[in-house]
């Protein structure tokens, strides 16, 4: 059973999905996620339109669909009890499913534990008890899980396993765009509430660099899994190709997430924002206990790129930060180009996937043997 809320947690499990394919051919996989997973070969009992939620107050209009999605994946792990379950993030749901498997005897392999060094620290002791193994793809995290007992390993970031099927000039061509013209690509987010809260400051800011740089292009970037309808606010252009868009912007606006590293890693300069409810923000400005919002930075261990986090993502401020990065000849863009280039070595090398089916294999050899080793 392979559980997936998300659309990065999507394609990490359709990754670890083909894997344990290549290695068991006759497997039966179920679960949750998208369309990569799906065509891997896992059957979906749900998949990311009615998952992707995030925040506090977000998820509690959604209460109900959780709690029935929340009985029928109980209801499979006693009537059809799978070999093992790989939870891949979304710590909501898939932390009280890795909690009744492990009651019911059956093994436990978490892919991309909770970031429990940002906030709710006691779930690091919890996820210890009930998984055989956490895999987590992060360089520091492995240590803060260890120290609640747990047998962590560091498998490297799943996104260098991603192929980048990027062409820049085929997308400028199919968008009209001229070649010596800069380019800014808006990365609102996946969710719908993401580009309904994204939408205004997005917008403003690109409008606001375009009264600067008049020959400014402004490109969206949109998922496939949502409808064109979902991005109606966007004034602009709109391209499904993100790896293309990431090779051909001169500058980025990236919300704050898994793009980010995404970003860092097709070497395009970038800055981070990110809207939420205010009840939402409320909470996790009491919980969340961080120096910094955005993955690269928490990396890198330092602001290498700027971050503009609910009223500060103003149209202005934002605007300030990425009209030097929209400079190729600027020193802020040589700087922030620098640091990303120590981001993707500390993530590790290509291989998640196949690390993680390693751990696969030595968590259902230790339940053949009788423990957990």
């Amino acid at each position: 059973m392979i559980l997936a809320g998300e659309a990065s947690g999507d394609s990490h499990g359709a990754h670890v999905a083909r894997e344990i394919r290549r290695r068991w051919p006759a497997v039966e996989m179920v679960g949750l996620g998208g369309e990569r997973m799906a065509a891997a070969g896992v059957r979906l009992i749900s998949t990311l339109d009615e998952l992707a939620v995030m925040g506090f107050a977000e998820v509690l209009t959604r209460l109900p669909f959780f709690r029935r999605l929340e009985r029928r994946l109980i209801r499979l792990l006693r009537e059809e009890p799978p070999d093992l379950v790989l939870p891949i993030d979304y710590p909501g749901l898939n932390l009280r499913i890795a909690t009744r498997a492990a009651r019911l005897g059956i093994p436990v392999l978490y892919y991309i534990g909770p970031q429990v060094w940002a906030w709710r620290a006691g779930r690091a002791a919890r996820l210890a008890r009930v998984a055989d193994r956490i895999a987590v793809i992060l360089p520091f995290e492995a240590r803060l899980y260890r120290r609640h007992g747990a047998r962590a390993v560091f498998v490297g970031h799943p996104l260098l396993d991603e192929e980048t099927r990027s062409d820049p000039r085929q997308l400028a061509r199919s968008l009209g765009l001229e070649a010596e013209k800069p380019v800014l690509a808006l990365f609102p987010g996946s969710r719908v509430q993401e580009l309904q809260r994204h939408a205004r400051p997005f917008t403003a800011t690109a409008r606001e660099l375009q009264r600067r740089l008049p020959t400014l292009e402004v490109i969206v970037s949109r998922v496939p899994f949502l409808p064109q309808s979902a991005y109606a606010s966007f004034p602009f252009p709109t391209t499904g190709d993100a790896d293309s868009l990431r090779a051909l912007a001169t500058a980025g606006l990236v919300k704050s997430g898994t793009g980010t590293l995404e970003a860092a890693l097709a070497g395009m300069p970038f800055a981070v924002a990110y809207v939420t409810h205010p009840a939402t923000f409320f909470l996790a400005r009491r919980l969340v206990r961080v120096p910094h919002v955005a993955l690269v930075n928490l990396v890198a261990g330092r602001r290498v790129v700027p971050e503009f986090i609910q009223g500060e993502a103003t149209a202005g401020a934002m605007a300030d930060a990425l009209e030097p990065l929209l400079d190729e000849s600027s020193a802020v863009r040589r700087e922030t180009t620098s640091g990303m280039r120590e981001i993707r070595a500390a993530l590790g090398s290509p291989g998640a996937a196949s690390r993680v089916v390693d751990l696969v294999e030595e968590v259902l050899g230790e339940a053949e043997s009788g423990g957990r080793g």
